[in-house]
């Protein structure tokens, strides 16, 4: 006991790593009677600091105050508490309560620094990278190819004059989804520049473009087409 009181880790220094080591020591659980036993020992280690900056030895000192009270209350007869008066926690328990959260935080930390000094700093992956699943059939059909269908359709709409009151139109790539794969359901497969023909705008031209592009990166259709700007046939994945 006459030792220097020292920190094993250097994230935890202070009160009640100090109090935590001396209940420990003796073999206690946390409770205020045993906050009390170590009162002596305390004060005594805290005797021996030296050259502590006053922040941190104020923390000392406060809790040093605490243990005061709880070994006067332990020793001294207390009155009978009121039945109505309302209860506050009281310090003794306050600083049972702290000390069972700062053991589970010290006891956590620890073992993090020992996984840290056996190199497990991350964890080996077990299994394969994953494969994905299915594949992307793009059959002499290239995005050069989808767009320039998309484009040529586009010419042949024409665009609305200055003076022209346009409707608004409500096409959703959602929607518009739904219908490309209620077309597949029903045909099983069908021609892209035939669907881009029957588009009545150029917003629902891309729409039903991105309607596509979304169907294929979901892997549920097919895409080729059989000569350079040739007809693009879209037809149910395999």
């Amino acid at each position: 006991m006459s030792t220097p009181y020292t920190v094993r880790l250097p994230v935890f220094e202070g009160p009640l790593d100090l109090l935590l080591d001396l209940i420990e020591e003796r073999e206690l659980d946390i409770t205020t009677v045993s906050l009390a036993a170590v009162t002596d020992q305390y004060l005594e280690y805290i005797g021996q600091i030296k050259d502590l900056e006053p922040g941190k030895l104020a923390d000392f000192l406060l809790v040093a105050a605490k243990l005061l009270l709880i070994k006067s209350r332990v020793l001294l007869p207390q009155p009978p508490a009121e039945p109505d008066e309302e209860k506050e926690e009281d310090a003794g328990d306050e600083l049972v309560r702290r000390l069972i959260e700062y053991r589970k935080f010290k006891s956590a930390a620890q073992e993090l620094r020992d996984r840290e000094e056996q190199g497990l700093r991350a964890y080996a992956r077990l299994l394969p990278v994953p494969q994905p699943e299915g594949v992307v059939r793009l059959e002499g059909v290239t995005l050069d190819a989808l767009v320039e269908a998309v484009r040529l359709a586009m010419i042949t709409r024409e665009v609305p004059s200055a003076d022209q009151v346009i409707t608004p139109l409500r096409v959703s790539l959602p929607d518009k989804i739904s219908y490309l794969e209620s077309l597949l359901d029903k045909q099983r497969r069908f021609s892209f520049n035939r669907i881009l023909a029957e588009a009545t705008s150029r917003v629902e031209i891309i729409v039903t473009f991105l309607a596509l592009l979304q169907l294929i990166r979901r892997r549920k259709v097919s895409v080729e087409q059989e000569k350079l700007f040739g007809e693009i046939v879209v037809s149910v994945a395999v």
